[in-house]
């Protein structure tokens, strides 16, 4: 049961547990979105879940202060309900909550989706380089991929910016 009814099954959005790992990897993969390190970070991602169904996912992997957000996949039955913003939202508050200075991203299809949430497109030199030595950078998404950033909790995104 993955296509929501006209009785529209709510998503619910939950921490991830090891044993969505299977079924989060199965999105991904649909999504054409790199596995790589997703099982290491699977403890800081949500899911959203309908009727039993993974229908969607959102991943943070942690950088020192920083976090790479990750892993934004809906299943397409699901999508334009929103269930990614939801994900999204969750995402941000959670690493909100742990005090984090900033998120970073990639993405190939989602540069005008992202700003909504607050990030803006920076140059890769911009990253710290926790973040820019996770596999995301180095080996899962391309160099043409758009780079993105959003501070938290009143911290500047740039690096080179902050003080301390």
């Amino acid at each position: 049961m993955i296509a929501p009814t006209t009785n529209a099954i709510a998503a619910t959005i939950r921490a991830a547990t090891p044993s969505d790992l299977p079924r989060v990897e199965q999105l991904l993969t649909a999504n054409d979105l790199p596995l790589s390190g997703v099982r290491d970070a699977l403890g800081d991602f949500v899911v959203a879940e309908a009727g039993g169904e993974l229908v969607g996912v959102a991943g943070l992997e942690i950088c020192c202060d920083d976090a790479l957000l990750r892993s934004v996949a809906v299943h397409p039955a699901w999508r334009s309900k929103g269930v990614g913003r939801a994900l999204v939202t969750r995402a941000i508050a959670d690493a909100e909550a742990r005090g984090l200075h900033a998120l970073y991203l990639l993405t190939t299809t989602a540069e005008a989706y992202f700003p909504t949430f607050g990030f803006k497109k920076i140059a890769r030199d911009h990253v710290p380089t926790a973040v820019r030595e996770t596999d995301e950078f180095t080996k899962a998404c391309p160099a043409s991929a758009a780079v993105m950033s959003r501070a938290l909790g009143g911290i500047t995104a740039d690096p080179s910016l902050r003080s301390g």
